[in-house]
């Protein structure tokens, strides 16, 4: 689905809203995936009693290729989990990101998402969120910009599609792990405001418009910053190092991290 009009959403009294990205499962090797798959498999068997909706921020895979009959092997644990939460009538809200930019249908037709493929803007109890995974929005990263071009125009797609799924996963697994155009060597510093392109481009949105509410993944640190009157902004982190995601109770959103070993809640 392509940004249109916002979303409105009814926010359930008693219930809560999450926000997660970039699990990268599939890196760097499936013994270290598969231990922090069951993470977090773990986090969304937690949270299952009070989400009314799941926003998974963008590479949740660390490469997705759909062919017409096949996609990539493994990840049984996590998609299970994620279609038990939404047989149970739980709504997941699923963005693309820079390594699984090639989803296609197969997880709306099997497990119920919602795709978005660019940024939405949702109103939620009268709060405006502006979401996005955040790669290639705001100033410079041409090369980037112009490599996701090239990938996700059809005539690209079409022409992997071709290619036998053992050498087309073989090497999309490889340019996603290796090739920093693609997945790039995520900077774990932060580099100020003046300097965080995610954070100039939502400012410069709040010169024409007010959210209270900025989202994103990408970036794979946690911050969480007020930019404006009445504004924040939000990178949700990753479940690589930090295991953080926001939540969001009908009034205050929050950072919190995920105690992987404890597996329980600690303010961020």
């Amino acid at each position: 689905m392509d940004r249109g009009r916002p979303v409105n959403i009814e926010w359930e009294v008693g219930k809560k809203i999450y926000f997660v990205s970039d699990q990268h499962f599939g890196a760097p090797d499936e013994p270290s995936s598969r231990a922090r798959e069951a993470v977090f498999v773990r986090f969304l068997d937690k949270i299952k009693t009070d989400c009314q909706i799941l926003f998974l921020v963008g590479d949740l895979f660390d490469f997705w290729f759909e062919y017409k009959t096949v996609v990539p092997k493994g990840f049984v644990r996590v998609l299970g989990k994620l279609a038990e939460l939404s047989d149970s009538g739980i709504k997941i809200c699923f963005f693309s990101g820079n390594h699984d930019l090639w989803i296609r249908e197969y997880l709306q037709k099997e497990l119920d998402f919602l795709i978005f493929r660019k940024e939405q803007v949702f109103i939620i109890n009268e709060k405006k969120f502006f979401i996005a995974h955040g790669d290639g929005l705001g100033p410079g990263d041409k090369g980037y910009k112009r490599m996701k071009r090239l990938f996700t125009h059809p005539l690209a797609q079409w022409l992997f599609r071709w290619l036998h799924p053992d050498i087309g996963t073989a090497a999309g697994i490889h340019l996603s792990q290796k090739n920093r155009l693609i997945s790039g060597d995520e900077d774990v510093k932060f580099l100020g405001e003046d300097k965080e392109w995610l954070i100039l481009f939502s400012k410069e949105k709040l010169k024409t418009e007010h959210f209270d509410y900025f989202v994103y993944g990408h970036r794979h640190l946690p911050m969480d910053l007020e930019i404006g009157a009445g504004s924040r902004y939000l990178n949700l982190g990753d479940w690589i190092t930090y295991f953080t995601y926001a939540v969001f109770d009908g009034e205050n959103l929050s950072l919190e991290k995920f105690d992987e070993k404890k597996y329980s809640d600690k303010k961020f």
